[in-house]
């Protein structure tokens, strides 16, 4: 019983550090897979802004057809180059000129939304969370994935944003204080021993140059994006629920059945 118990522990271990993970609070996208226009946007917007370094070579562009889009529609709008509409959305990037020009292979987007926590709020979340930072290689930051090496590719949509700081006084990984200038902070700490640090946390970010975009269209596109990574990551995903509801009445149902064979075939033992 010890080892089974064990067993299961170390099995939930990983799943534990998931849901544990992040303690960046994202903001809710509220997508809907439903949205088929949606879907179509967060592809455009794809295809044009990000699919330069980032691939999604496990979808077929045929996918799209199941999303209202003809086969021309998908040539004309999604595919830039010669080919045909049962390709893969890889890219022709090498990964080494990736690692050189960003530290890192820009990785596959495909799964991306299943793999984050979060999934399509973290997506939501991280392209709203940029900000301008002169000791990054890129010029930028973000409040969602610290140090990225990534540019901010949609810069000229949202605008330019910089960060407001606030510094925590920590102890034992656990913010105890929070000061707005960086010297009360440190005569906290000093005061109360080494074993307090300082850290530098962003609070909030305000807005210094408007894009093209106003703040609502740009959430909106990024919330397109959110349903289009969150879409390609699962495209079942609704035919998947909508069996398991009745996959579930038919367990239910069946119970019941079982239940009173049950109790006809064992009435004259007991």
């Amino acid at each position: 019983m010890k080892k089974l118990i064990a067993v299961i522990t170390l099995a939930l271990m990983p799943l534990a550090g998931m849901a544990s993970s992040g303690g960046t609070h994202l903001e809710k996208a509220n997508i809907d897979l439903n949205n088929e226009a949606a879907i179509q946007r967060g592809a455009k917007m794809f295809v044009n802004y990000c699919m330069g370094c980032h691939s999604n070579k496990y979808v077929r562009y045929k996918l799209f057809t199941n999303v209202g889009l003809s086969e021309d529609d998908i040539k004309d709008n999604l595919m830039l180059g010669d080919g045909k509409i049962g390709d893969l959305m890889k890219i022709a990037m090498p990964e080494d000129d990736a690692a050189k020009w960003f530290g890192a292979p820009a990785p596959d987007l495909t799964l991306i939304a299943r793999i984050r926590h979060g999934g399509a709020d973290w997506i939501y979340s991280y392209l709203k969370g940029f900000y301008a930072d002169p000791t990054r290689p890129m010029g930028v930051n973000n409040t969602v994935f610290p140090n990225v090496g990534m540019p901010h590719v949609l810069w000229q949509l949202q605008g330019v944003q910089q960060p407001v700081y606030k510094y925590e006084v920590q102890h034992d990984g656990h913010a105890v204080e929070s000061f707005d200038a960086e010297p009360e902070a440190a005569a906290y700490a000093k005061e109360h021993g080494e074993t307090y640090r300082v850290e530098r946390v962003v609070e909030a970010l305000e807005m210094t140059e408007a894009g093209t975009l106003t703040p609502a269209e740009y959430d909106q596109v990024a919330r397109d994006l959110a349903t289009y990574l969150a879409y390609v990551s699962e495209p079942v995903k609704l035919e998947r629920q909508r069996m398991g509801v009745w996959v579930i009445l038919f367990l239910v149902v069946f119970s019941v059945i079982a239940y009173m064979m049950k109790k006809e075939w064992w009435k004259d033992i007991h």
